[in-house]
This record gives structure tokens, C-alpha cells and sequence, in this order.
């Protein structure tokens, strides 16, 4: 049995997109694997109503992100890593983080 050349043709292009989708998954997976709240891992910790995200001994020396939910507050640890004062906050209802 062959295949007519214009199925030849789906059944490439559905290969080089599966390929695709496989490539991004992978580049997905090493760049989460980078992330300072993966690379560092912080203490998680729940404080009062929030979650609290801790790279060293406190808030006054450490690295924190606080959000409603531990990812939450761990995405927020991340962008912490990266700002000057050290500390954010993921708002309710956002996935953005705010400067604390």
C-alpha cells in the first residue's frame, strides 16, 4: 500500500509539528527548571491568609513572594529575585506581582 502524494504530504507536516510541539515542550521544561524559586528553593510557609515564599533567615535579609496560593507565591519569590527591594506580592485574583 502507498500513500498518494498529497497524504505523504499530511503525514510529513504532521510529523515536523509533532516534532515542533516536542521541541517546545522540552524548552519549557529547562526554562521552569531555571526559575530562582526552583534553583534556590525557598522555604514555603503559610502566614495568616497568604503563603509565603523565604530565601534566608527573614524578611529584613531574605528574598520573599507572598501570594493566596504556595504557586502563586513562588512566582512571585521569582520576580522578587529579580527587583531591587527584594519582595513581591502576586494580587488577588492577578498572576501579575506587584511591587511589595
Amino acid at each position: 500500500m502507498t500513500l498518494s502524494e498529497e497524504h505523504q504530504q499530511m503525514a510529513s507536516s504532521a510529523i515536523c509539528f509533532a516534532a515542533d510541539q516536542a521541541k517546545i515542550a522540552w524548552q519549557e521544561a529547562a526554562w521552569e527548571q531555571q526559575r530562582p524559586s526552583v534553583v534556590f528553593k525557598p522555604t514555603l510557609v503559610k502566614d495568616g491568609n497568604m503563603w509565603c515564599a523565604l530565601f534566608g533567615d527573614d524578611l529584613q535579609v531574605g528574598v520573599a513572594g507572598f501570594g493566596e496560593t504556595p504557586a502563586k507565591a513562588m512566582y512571585a519569590f521569582d520576580a522578587a529575585w529579580h527587583s531591587e527591594n527584594g519582595s513581591h506580592i502576586i494580587a488577588k485574583d492577578s498572576d501579575h506581582a506587584l511591587d511589595k
